[in-house]
């Protein structure tokens, strides 16, 4: 089970029919990415085929700020490009509402467990990232070392400290309910905040770190119960209310300011691993 954030997508079902012996993934001659214009602006558009895809779906890779177009195993370039061409402006209008990407670097205000840091870059000193309060009553995240690792030193501090705190919320959480968490791990989600397999996995994203505290603690409660209920049921979440009474003011924090989140620590657009989709049907 997992907990989604939404975003955008079009779709179009209408595609030639094309013999069964039609590629069901990208021909070697198909172009990975297509170009289009619109308002004298060119934009790339990055193809996918899909076998189990029913029609052209065209997504906003909201931590990317890629475009993304899938096409079904028996379309065509020609349909796929045509398409995409005439969504250019719901692409440029998508793309102009997301944040711009906020790279770990000096100077650089992050949020940590909701409250604002100003990274600080602290060659001469010894260790690797620390947190410390100035003078003048400032949060600041310190890091040491050459300038080039800031944004992996300080991208590394942070996975090791939702890592930290995501294990010791959902290890309390499951002693509470009397289940056990097999193995617990902490990435960058593509689509959701956090997932619970049928064995007993949790997997988290490590950007839980930067939102506040009983956000997190929300996010542990809601996949360790479903290491007892896996659907969304009127059971589950009495027991998400068992462990977490705060879950409602967590979930509306998470639709405001949860895609939010996914720009801090990209450096020209680029992701240090994953990709954060923004679908709305």
């Amino acid at each position: 089970m997992a907990v989604s954030e939404p975003g955008w997508v079009w779709v179009f079902s209408g595609f030639s029919a094309m013999p069964l012996r039609a590629l069901l993934y990208r021909r070697p001659s198909e172009p990975q990415a297509i170009e289009i214009i619109f308002d004298k602006s060119i934009y790339l558009v990055r193809l996918r085929r899909h076998r189990q895809a029913r029609r052209y779906t065209l997504r906003i890779q909201a931590a990317t700020r890629e475009v993304v177009l899938t096409i079904p195993p028996r379309g065509t370039l020609k349909e796929a490009r045509a398409f995409a061409q005439k969504q250019g402006g719901w692409i440029a209008a998508r793309l102009d509402r997301l944040p711009e990407a906020v790279p770990f670097a000096h100077g650089v205000v992050v949020p940590l467990r909701g409250l604002s840091h100003r990274i600080v870059h602290r060659r001469g000193a010894r260790g690797t990232v620390w947190t410390e309060t100035s003078a003048d009553g400032a949060r600041l995240l310190c890091v040491a070392g050459k300038a080039p690792h800031i944004n992996r030193r300080v991208g590394d501090f942070l996975r090791r400290e939702a890592k930290r705190e995501l294990e010791t919320a959902s290890l309390r959480f499951a002693a509470d309910l009397g289940v056990t968490v097999r193995r617990l791990a902490v990435r960058d989600q593509s689509s959701r905040w956090g997932s619970c397999s049928t064995a007993g996995v949790l997997s988290y994203s490590w950007r839980l770190i930067l939102a506040p505290g009983y956000v997190l603690n929300y996010l542990a409660a809601h996949e360790v119960a479903h290491l007892i209920e896996m659907n969304h049921s009127a059971r589950f979440w009495r027991l998400v209310q068992r462990l977490c009474p705060d879950h409602e003011r967590a979930k509306v924090w998470l639709d405001v300011h949860g895609s939010d989140l996914h720009r801090y620590g990209l450096a020209d657009g680029l992701p240090q691993e994953g990709l954060k989709s923004m679908d709305v049907f």
